[in-house]
């Protein structure tokens, strides 16, 4: 069975949306996009290697997979991230799309009317591990039907009042384990979650009974 890891850079209010330029994603009018440059270091390079170390697919939802589309197959060959290129462009992408007709970047592949059911299928077969990046309303339907087995989350020392979350109401309600940690020099918190069960409860007051 493959495994599902949320991959995502968060604020401290838990908005995901346009990290990484102002006009990455305007939705709802929001003015904040870029929020991840200046707290940029070169620390957090290694971290991002290592997640997108092959083998690996990756998931995505329509607007993620359009910006990435619109990017990374032209970036220039001398271009410091060009490794973050060359592994985009040549690993699978899984797109939650209404027009499969539309997916022109190479090894792109559309999961179909029913996104639940063909993410569910995907991961019972055989394969790489599945990662997704950004696309808030995919992860948002992978978190309520419990796909999703670890998160890797980047915490910025930010807050940013309003736009797309990583967590909505649906989420199931689920326990995990902090596998590892650290904190940048600009003071990202980068983390390591794996799923650990269920959520367990007790009482204070009990507990001195």
């Amino acid at each position: 069975m493959r495994k599902i890891t949320g991959a995502a850079f968060v604020s401290l209010d838990g908005v995901m949306q346009a990290p990484g330029g102002p006009t990455e994603d305007p939705t709802g009018g929001f003015d904040q996009g870029g929020w991840v440059f200046k707290l940029w270091d070169e620390g957090i390079e290694p971290t991002l290697g290592a997640l997108f170390t092959p083998p690996y697919d990756l998931l995505l939802g329509r607007r993620t997979y359009d910006i990435f589309a619109g990017y990374w197959p032209h970036v220039p060959e001398d271009a410091p991230h060009r490794y973050i290129a060359d592994l985009f462009n040549g690993t699978a992408k899984h797109v939650a799309t209404h027009h499969p007709e539309t997916l022109a970047w190479r090894n792109s592949h559309a999961l179909g009317t029913d996104i639940v059911a063909a993410v569910r299928e995907l991961k019972r077969g055989d394969g790489p591990d599945l990662i997704t990046q950004g696309s808030s309303e995919l992860v948002h339907q992978l978190l309520a039907t419990d796909l999703v087995d670890e998160l890797r989350l980047l915490v910025y020392p930010v807050l940013l009042g309003r736009g797309k979350r990583l967590f909505d109401d649906d989420t199931q309600a689920s326990a995990f384990r902090l596998e590892g940690s650290k904190t940048s020099s600009t003071g990202v918190l980068v983390t390591r979650y794996v799923r650990d069960g269920e959520v367990r409860t007790g009482s204070f007051a009990s507990a001195h009974d």
